[in-house]
């Protein structure tokens, strides 16, 4: 069992009232809250060894250097990758999409096929879109049923020698199901499909073994574990990330330039051109050894009983529906009241110092198959509490009250 209240002593900004009352933060899902110990190593980089790195000699571009390595070092053991230099530096999923999206532009063709997910981000569809109109190819989609969970045996169907690349996300943001990417990355391999696997919403509450998924490529973001904003790692396999081009050019990823040909580095500097958000890459080093002090069986543990406590608690009230009912879910709670729009309803628990998220989540095409305008998604995080829980469906149910 976690000591609550220890770990929440962690988290400065969860001492603070929002309109004269205590916060209640089920936001995570769109940002997670930042721990002393991060906010100290951001202040500790830019006080002490604030340098670029990998370009001087001097003694702070070497500790800088040596500090942002060591950060790379510690996400390729937290995801088990096979290599160092298979672990890139970006500013978030949404630049690890782009970056293999543009980079299949020169080996795509009229007549292929990219497949995704029905529960897909806007970031991990509008990239691929853009790559089929530049290359000919086609956007085939894997559909969902009303349980927000894939249709695996449409998805087996879809997959044929047209079939180039398949990407789906690991956790749905707008509804927490949990998709069966191991089964999704086995079967694309049977037809040679490179698998990209959107990590954001996975990895606060899990650890990904790429070695074990063995998937192609895998993103996440720093700022929904505990990191920096602006932080973000893409994982490839080195085969993939060798035969692809880079995404963009300027210094630290050349080799040798001259005006007739510029040769290019080594990975990963190949794919981490100008100078990079050096203290965010360090502190995201950081967030990766807090969560996994705490431990990531104790983070699932206490996130499933928020999910099945906060369930069965806003199912009590009348008119309310969950979407998103899989039995593989993590702590992703999103709802709708019968007849209120969900933008009033988060109006009115905000003054109420509860903060949620509302609208579609950036998930239109999901909205679009309930035929609803959004959700109210509570996102729950290993420092949010039962009683917390009991605020928010007092809120509800007071809003609800004010709007009928």
């Amino acid at each position: 069992m976690l000591d609550l209240q220890k770990i929440r002593a962690d988290f400065p900004i969860l001492s603070q009232k929002v309109n004269g009352k205590p916060l209640v933060y089920f936001d995570n899902g769109a940002t997670s809250q930042k721990p002393q110990v991060v906010i100290d190593a951001i202040a500790k980089y830019y006080q002490e060894i604030n340098a670029n790195i990998h370009r001087g000699v001097h003694t702070l571009s070497q500790l800088a250097t040596d500090a942002y390595e060591l950060s790379r070092g510690k996400i390729q053991h937290h995801i088990n990758a096979k290599h160092a230099h298979e672990v890139l530096f970006t500013s978030g999923t949404t630049h690890g999409v782009n970056l293999v999206a543009n980079g299949f532009a020169s080996l795509l063709k009229s007549g292929d096929e990219v497949l995704v997910s029905a529960l897909e981000h806007h970031s991990n569809i509008v990239p691929w879109q853009m790559l089929c109109e530049r290359t000919g190819a086609s956007l085939k989609v894997i559909p969902m049923n009303e349980k927000g969970e894939l249709i695996l045996s449409v998805f087996d169907e879809l997959l044929s020698e047209k079939t180039k690349i398949v990407t789906v996300n690991h956790i749905s943001n707008a509804l927490g199901t949990i998709n069966p990417i191991k089964y999704i990355i086995d079967k694309a391999h049977e037809f040679d499909a490179v698998v990209f696997i959107d990590g954001a919403q996975a990895v606060p509450h899990l650890k990904p073994d790429v070695q074990a998924l063995d998937c192609d490529f895998y993103a996440f973001s720093g700022h929904k574990m505990c990191g920096p904003t602006g932080t973000g790692i893409l994982y490839g396999k080195e085969a993939w990330l060798n035969k692809l081009p880079p995404y963009q050019g300027g210094g630290e990823m050349i080799k040798e330039v001259t005006f007739e040909k510029t040769t290019y580095a080594d990975l990963p500097h190949k794919f981490e051109a100008g100078t990079p958000n050096i203290a965010g890459g360090i502190v995201l080093g950081t967030a990766v050894d807090y969560m996994n002090e705490i431990g990531f069986e104790n983070i699932q543990a206490q996130e499933l009983a928020l999910l099945e406590y906060g369930t069965q608690r806003l199912s009590e009230i009348e008119g309310l529906r969950i979407y998103g009912t899989s039995e593989n879910k993590t702590s992703v709670i999103s709802f709708n009241i019968d007849g209120i729009h969900p933008y009033d309803i988060g109006t009115i628990i905000d003054k109420l110092g509860i903060a949620v998220r509302t609208g579609h989540h950036c998930a239109q095409p999901i909205m679009n198959f309930f035929e609803i305008p959004g959700t109210i998604r509570a996102s729950f995080s290993f420092y949010n509490t039962k009683e917390e829980i009991d605020s928010l469906v007092e809120a509800v149910k007071k809003a609800k009250m004010m709007l009928s």
